[in-house]
């Protein structure tokens, strides 16, 4: 029998094996048991650049390094480029650098950050925004693994750049230096602090960040004395890091800033509450198209009116630019102050078409606007091109209401008509936008009825003698859109009519005669008493006599005088004279002017609106 020619050199290498495959894990074990530097960990793999990790000599050997590192530099730039902020930028740096690159890194940022153009602020100062370092350690039954080094901090916190310093020269020059030259030698301890030592050698590369004006801070790679250090060619490595890095950074920051500002222009454009008046209630939502584009011309407002009525409205810019925002805030200024003259809705709705047109070619919007009386239980809404609104009744009915499509608000030459329509107690007006049930997966007409069938099953929820919460119901309303439903902002503005009951309200008209105060206060009294309200009596006859005699003196016509009970007393004096009465502080000798002064100091709120037709000033006193 003959013996195999290699089986007792192959049993020989066999029993070798075993010893071969255990030598690294206590070589790396003893190295992990070893007291580790201040900065420097071990690495599991070659460094794309390491010049004895190729384990090949010669021409091939050096191309094939090359081409490990540009595959390296381009997979970096790739993982770093991918980042939309400033944290996921230098995250990108560190998760591509260690252990890779380097076996640590630490990431220095100019703090404040400058943007733009802006002058950077003194003193030049760094602060230590990441450092990524990795460890070995020994798990029970598995092999070594890299895991997070959870010791503190290897470098200062915080590092000011003095004009002429080592450090300030580094940063100025702009390339990557070497940590076993002059320069670095004298800058790294300046930036890392005292007590903080540094590899030497080629195991350590300062590379400053610079944008695109101007340096903003410094990266710093290392490498432990176990692995080999770095080659000339790896600082073209650290400049390419360096270079996408800050870009990237440059890019962060002003996005950022551009997104601080148009989040706080759409922010200020849109109302920070809503008012409560007199019997509705109101609740609001918006949602911007995405994250991303925070900008939109999608506005929603409430504006009490005269009489305890209330102005509803909801528009829609056509885009979604800073200019789209700035158009609707016009368009929205102007809407409040055509409110503010108590304008019938197609005639807010024309003037804001004329607006429209000044404002320059192509500027187009959509509009609904409505006025809700609590007091007759009606409503009336005009529309330019809006979709329409939908009306939840009590009992569960949800309808889209009938109303006067029109052309957008900038097409010119347009006439609007208002309709008038039931307003019951109970009942709930939905006004949204577009957005809401208009997407690529369905049109708007197939939106609008799913929103009224979400509306109708919401309501059967809660039962026939009782309405939906108000701020629920536009969650719920919202939660019926889907994945592909956001390709536009969306406004939603409910409002939940209470109305004011006829038992509620006093009305009567006074000739404009010296005998008009008296009776005022007489007709005052009796409607009090019936409310059960007389422990107002002597705040209430003294302030309408003062408003009363006011507009007697200046009306032509009968003056108006009407008491609303809700959860406050309001009193509204109406004449035909459109001064509107000023608070003045009377002198000494003034034998008038002391009114409204009284009704400042006892009134918990007062006000004066104008109308086409003259004027009501109005108070309210608390009934609790």
């Amino acid at each position: 029998m003959t013996e195999h020619p290699t089986s007792h050199e192959g049993r020989k290498a066999m029993a070798a094996r075993p010893q071969e495959r255990t030598r690294p894990r206590q070589e790396t074990a003893a190295a992990a048991a070893a007291p580790a530097a201040a900065v420097a960990v071990p690495a599991p793999a070659p460094a794309p650049g390491g010049g004895s990790g190729g384990g090949q000599n010669g021409a091939d050997g050096a191309a094939r390094r090359e081409g490990e590192r540009l595959r390296f530099v381009g997979a970096a730039t790739r993982r770093i480029a991918r980042g939309l902020d400033l944290d996921e930028i230098v995250l990108g740096l560190c998760r591509a650098t260690v252990p890779t690159f380097s076996d640590a890194i630490l990431v220095y940022l100019r703090d404040p950050l400058p943007v733009g153009d802006e002058r950077p602020a003194e003193p030049f100062v760094l602060r230590l925004r990441r450092t990524d370092r990795l460890r070995l350690t020994d798990l029970e039954g598995e092999e070594l693994v890299l895991v997070p080094d959870p010791d503190p901090t290897p470098a200062a916190e915080l590092c000011e750049v003095r004009s002429g310093s080592a450090l300030a020269e580094v940063l100025r020059g702009v390339r990557p230096v070497p940590g076993d030259s002059a320069a670095a030698r004298a800058a790294l301890p300046e930036l890392l602090g005292p007590g903080h030592p540094v590899p030497g050698g080629q195991r350590a590369i300062l590379a400053p960040l610079r944008g695109r004006r101007r340096v903003i801070g410094a990266a710093v790679f290392l490498r432990r004395p176990e692995r080999a250090g770095f080659e000339p060619n790896d600082l073209l490595v650290a400049a390419q890091l360096a270079t996408h890095t800050a870009l990237g950074i440059d890019k962060a920051v002003l996005y950022g800033r551009e997104a601080y500002i148009a989040d706080e222009l759409q922010r200020t454009m849109l109302p920070d509450s809503l008012p409560q008046p007199t019997g509705v209630r109101l609740a609001s939502r918006y949602l911007p198209a995405a994250e991303t584009a925070r900008v939109g011309g999608d506005w929603y407002d409430a504006i009490p009116l005269p009489g305890s009525r209330v102005a509803l409205v909801v528009g829609d810019v056509m885009g979604h630019s800073m200019t789209s925002a700035a158009i609707m805030g016009q368009l929205r200024t102007t809407a409040q102050t055509l409110a503010g003259l108590d304008l019938p809705p197609q005639e807010v709705l024309h003037h804001l078409d004329e607006q429209a047109q000044r404002l320059g070619e192509n500027r187009m919007a959509t509009c609904m606007y409505a006025v809700y009386d609590p007091v007759s239980h009606r409503i009336t809404i005009a529309n330019a091109g809006h979709p329409p609104p939908i009306l939840l009744h009590l009992g569960g009915r949800a309808e889209v209401l009938r109303v006067p499509p029109g052309a957008p608000i900038g097409v010119g030459g347009v006439d609007f008509e208002a309709v008038e329509l039931d307003a019951p107690a109970g009942a709930t007006l939905l006004l949204y936008t577009d957005g809401l049930v208009e997407s690529r997966l369905r049109d708007v007409w197939t939106g609008i009825e799913q929103l009224r069938e979400r509306l109708a099953a919401t309501a059967q929820l809660t039962g026939p003698d009782h309405s939906p919460p108000l701020e629920a119901l536009c969650d719920d309303v919202l939660d019926m859109l889907g994945p592909g439903d956001r390709d536009d902002d969306i406004a939603l503005l409910a409002a939940r009519f209470d109305g004011i009951a006829p038992s509620d309200v006093a009305y009567w008209f006074l000739e404009p005669e010296d005998a008009a105060p008296g009776r005022a206060r007489r007709l005052a009294r009796r409607a009090l008493a019936r409310w059960d309200l007389e422990e107002l009596t002597d705040s209430v006859e003294l302030l309408i006599s003062e408003v009363v005699t006011n507009a007697v003196r200046y009306a032509e016509r009968p003056v108006t005088l009407r008491l609303l009970r809700t959860d406050v007393l309001r009193c509204e004096v109406g004449d035909d004279s459109p001064q509107l009465p000023r608070q003045r502080r009377a002198r000494d000798t003034d034998e008038s002017g002391r009114g409204l002064f009284l009704v400042n100091r006892l009134a918990r709120r007062w006000g004066a609106t104008r109308l086409s037709g003259g004027k009501v000033v109005w108070f309210e006193l608390a009934t609790r």
